[in-house]
């Protein structure tokens, strides 16, 4: 009897086995060339020239399509620029952005302010920041408030110490002692 048991168990165990290879079902609606081919949370990145730190990077989210040449940010970013001496100059805060691979060009979006050194804020909704000449760039509606004043407008250019800047399209200028 126990004998017939053992050869009963070993008939279901080998039964249970095959051969048969399972094979996992594949999206085929997903396009693969649209997916991040990176990905990272709560991360920081920085950017150095000759050993020097010229910009620390800050976000919630990063993904980076290699395919677009493009960096999405999402969830809070934060750009510090640093001047020569390797001091933090200018910080960008945004809700969101995008990174430009090919050219390093930043773009920010929604609630995006720069605060300087200097004591110069610029707020707005939208800018690109640009690597070659490092500038930043928006053609949507500025504030810049300065120690001295405050200035509303429509199109914005400023170095990225936001000491040299013209507003295109002025729609209000006031002194700050009168606000």
């Amino acid at each position: 009897m126990r004998y017939a048991e053992v050869l009963l168990l070993l008939l279901l165990l080998f039964s249970a086995c095959s051969e048969k290879k399972v094979k996992p079902s594949v999206n085929a609606a997903l396009n693969v060339k649209e997916m991040p081919s990176q990905e990272s949370w709560n991360s920081t990145v920085f950017f150095t020239d000759s050993g020097k730190t010229k910009a620390v990077l800050e976000a919630g989210h990063f993904r980076v399509f290699p395919e677009s040449k493009e960096t999405l940010l999402d969830s809070n970013i934060k750009v510090n620029f640093y001047n020569d001496l390797e001091e933090v100059s200018t910080i960008l805060t945004a809700k969101s952005g995008k990174v430009n691979d090919a050219t390093e060009d930043l773009y920010a979006y929604d609630s995006v302010v720069v605060a300087s050194d200097s004591g110069n804020t610029l707020k707005t909704d939208e800018l690109m920041w640009r690597n070659k000449d490092k500038k930043i760039i928006s053609d949507k509606f500025v504030t810049i408030l300065s120690p001295k004043e405050k200035i509303q407008g429509f199109g914005f250019e400023s170095d990225q110490n936001l000491n040299n800047y013209v507003i295109y399209n002025i729609t209000y200028v006031t002194r700050r002692d009168s606000l």
